[in-house]
């Protein structure tokens, strides 16, 4: 399912008058020209099985090929906005899905950006779909306003949590746990990418260049990233531990710090930003691994790129909602994506947490 795309100079879609490729909104009539878009559940006909190959539907909804059920609502959703791109999917063994996804693009005096926001909802609190959904909802309003008016983009996006918080915080009832959700969100520009998070959702960086360059941006709130900090475990033991995906920090009902990490990633050369929930790296952690999935595909074809990364997860077993969204660097309209390649040039390498 496709989302709404950039507007480029021409016309409003909405009343036929001239805009320009930097505006925001219509002039005449107020309509917003490049909405974010947001895996919300939206009806939509699925063409094909998202695990195999066959676009055999049966008429009750299973593909004949391998039985599963064909996706409804937002059982599997794709939104594709040219810049960036991502993939939803329930899994198989899960009733529905708890993970959410809002991306947009925006115009800014030094070229375009993209902004992507994954939440995953807590399972064990109460309404986590929803929660999901109204934190990456509200989050992307505030990056997508800083962006336009070029804000400081560190400090938005520590807003953006806030206003995620607060959305959370609106569903939640007057017993049981509250809504609660993971959360990852990045701005990417033509200079850095800004990476915002709380809980167990990452960022990746996969590198195109020459030699290998693939890392995880983000770390970890979760009990088995606290345990290898501190030596008690070895990764490997720790994912496979009871507290693999016990997280300590969320958006919600959150009894300890609740400040977002902050991470500002100045890429070397041209790849790809990924941002995903547990679902997919539960299977794959290793950022190198992933970078050979997802390239060199994903450089011209985030969607694509992401349904394999899907679709990788769900041959693993799928036991957990797959959310996987891919963002080439640097950030080009695709009429001009040519300029994108090994020849782009280069910068330093800078991450470091505020």
């Amino acid at each position: 399912m496709g989302g709404p795309a950039a507007s480029a100079a021409g016309a409003c879609p909405s009343c036929g008058e001239p805009v320009g490729s930097q505006d925001s909104f219509c002039e005449s009539c107020g309509t917003e020209l490049a909405p974010a878009a947001v895996s919300s559940g939206e009806p939509g006909d699925a063409p094909s099985c998202p695990s195999c190959p066959s676009a055999r539907i049966s008429a009750d909804g299973y593909c004949e090929e391998c039985g599963r059920r064909a996706p409804s609502g937002r059982d599997h959703q794709e939104l594709d906005l040219g810049l960036l791109a991502g993939v939803t999917d329930r899994g198989l063994r899960h009733y529905r899905n708890e993970d959410a996804m809002a991306l947009a693009t925006a115009e800014t005096p030094a070229g375009p950006a993209a902004l992507a926001v994954v939440c995953d909802g807590v399972s064990t609190s109460d309404r986590p779909d929803e929660a999901s959904l109204a934190a990456a909802q509200a989050a992307i309003r505030v990056l997508l306003s800083a962006a336009r008016s070029g804000e400081d983009l560190a400090e938005a996006s520590s807003r953006a949590v806030q206003s995620a918080r607060e959305a959370v915080a609106s569903l939640a009832g007057s017993s049981g746990d509250g809504p609660s959700a993971t959360f990852v969100s990045a701005v990417m520009t033509s200079e850095a990418v800004t990476v915002c998070w709380l809980g167990d959702s990452r960022a990746y960086w996969l590198g195109a260049g020459p030699g290998p360059d693939a890392r995880r941006l983000t770390t970890d709130d979760s009990l088995a990233e606290e345990m290898v900090a501190a030596g008690l475990l070895a990764e490997s033991d720790a994912l496979a531990s009871p507290q693999a995906h016990v997280v300590t920090r969320w958006v919600g009902a959150d009894p300890g710090p609740s400040a977002p990490h902050v991470a500002r990633f100045e890429p070397p050369g041209p790849g790809v930003l990924l941002l995903c929930s547990d679902g997919l790296w539960n299977y794959q952690p290793e950022a190198v691994e992933l970078a050979e999935l997802a390239l060199p595909a994903a450089l011209a074809d985030p969607l694509g790129a992401a349904g394999t990364l899907v679709k990788f997860a769900l041959k693993a077993g799928g036991g957990d909602n797959i959310t996987a969204v891919l963002a080439p660097f640097p950030p080009v309209r695709p009429d001009t994506a040519a300029l994108r390649g090994p020849s782009a040039e280069a910068s330093d390498t800078h991450a470091e947490e505020n």
